[in-house]
């Protein structure tokens, strides 16, 4: 049988190379700005002038803490999930779905580029 080779060629492999380090990049710059945020929350009062906006802030600041450590958790996630993909790359398993051994959709690839799930496998598992 001819689908052990199914694989995407070199040229497009290193388009996708190319997408992901751009990600990747973007990716680690969003995490600095979610772990600065974060680490701002920590050296306010000497700032904030405003005392009434600073009760009232009092409550979604825990929220905020929370949802970015959150942010980041899931970020850090994705760039592990990023660097993976390009790992595939080198292995030239890179787009190649991981229930159906297909060809996972160029677009889709595009959109999530480090899914190893073709749109049909996915919808199996619904």
């Amino acid at each position: 049988m001819g689908t052990a080779n199914v694989r995407y060629s070199d040229a497009e492999l290193e388009e996708f190379r190319s997408l992901i380090n751009e990600k990747i990049e973007k990716a680690q710059h969003d995490l600095e700005l979610i772990k600065s945020a974060y680490m701002n929350d920590h050296n306010n009062g000497t700032e904030d002038t405003a005392p009434t906006f600073k009760a009232f802030d009092e409550g979604s600041e825990v929220m905020s803490k929370e949802s970015n450590s959150q942010l980041a958790i899931r970020q850090e996630k994705f760039i592990r999930d990023l660097k993976n993909a390009l790992i595939r790359i080198e292995n030239k398993t890179y787009g190649v779905c991981r229930v159906t051994g297909k060809l996972i959709n160029k677009k889709r690839l595009e959109l999530v580029p480090h899914a190893t799930l073709s749109i049909e496998a996915k919808n199996m598992q619904k």
